[in-house]
């Protein structure tokens, strides 16, 4: 009987309190929500030979092309930073495959849990939560590279890398928020996640993931630290392997964009349920 009475009951006439009742569901279905990404890790890789080391394989293959083009066959400006060009280059891919396949999974998570969500109610932000979480699994998994390139180039692991799974977290958070946005919006017009692969692509070129900062004239450079990812890769870099921290107004600015969109996605998310639910 104790069992029976611990399980959630579902009402369809129950209003959520925005935020609340997102976070209540997080952890209610908390074994739910790790049972969603073993199995997102474990289909990722099924049909593939290499399973999980594909992970560290695809940034190492990204990385090496952008290597050979900018810092070899270009070079110039693209290969001039004060740490060596790999890591660099390492990093800023990481980082930004974790954004921008996180992005794109957590904004398509609603619409291809339909199946599910059609015909067991489960809450539906627990299947972005999972996605979201998912990518970080993965990301974890990529840092080995990162952190094998600067021990072989003498760069070395720093004491301030113990610091970077707030600029990790905190990108956690702008994943998930954004993404449940867009998921929402993705349920009614599909057409979004097309028009997200394309603006994640942009942010992606317009942050200095190949390039230097030192490549941005002077004039534009106030305008082009406006770009939140700027804040979240270049904290990243600072404590992974620069040991420093950087400026604070940097991690104001990370920790603030990542709670306001971490609020307003799951604001944004609570208020349009009923009528995802519909249309689902």
């Amino acid at each position: 009987m104790t069992a029976v009475a611990d399980l959630p009951v579902y009402d369809s006439d129950q209003t959520r309190t925005p935020l609340v009742s997102e976070l209540r569901n997080f952890w209610v279905y908390r074994r739910l929500i790790r049972l969603l990404v073993v199995r997102d890790l474990t289909t990722r890789y099924k049909r593939s030979v290499l399973g999980v080391w594909w992970t560290l394989l695809n940034p190492l293959l990204t990385a090496g092309v952008m290597y050979l083009v900018f810092g070899v066959a270009i070079g110039g400006r693209f290969g001039a930073t004060e740490e060596p060009y790999v890591v660099y280059l390492l990093a800023g891919v990481l980082f930004m495959t974790f954004f921008g396949q996180g992005m794109l999974s957590t904004a398509s998570s609603i619409a291809g849990a339909k199946a599910i969500l059609s015909k067991v109610y489960v809450p539906a932000e627990v299947f972005a939560f999972a996605t979201g979480v998912s990518g970080l699994a993965n990301f974890g998994f990529s840092l080995f590279p990162l952190i094998l390139a600067q021990l072989l180039t003498g760069v070395g692991v720093p004491v301030t890398a113990l610091l970077a799974p707030i600029p990790v977290l905190a990108m956690l958070a702008l994943v998930i928020g954004v993404g449940m946005l867009i998921a929402a919006a993705a349920v009614f017009f599909f057409d979004v996640l097309d028009l997200t692969r394309v603006f994640v692509q942009l942010l992606q070129y317009l942050t200095p993931v190949f390039y230097p900062l030192s490549f941005i004239p002077d004039r534009f450079l106030g305008l082009y630290k406006t770009n939140p990812l700027f804040s979240y890769l270049d904290n990243f870099r600072n404590v992974i392997y620069r040991g420093e921290l950087g400026p604070a107004w940097q991690w104001a600015y990370m920790g603030a964009t990542a709670v306001v969109a971490l609020t307003i996605g799951v604001w944004a998310f609570s208020k349009a349920w009923r009528s995802l639910a519909m249309q689902l």
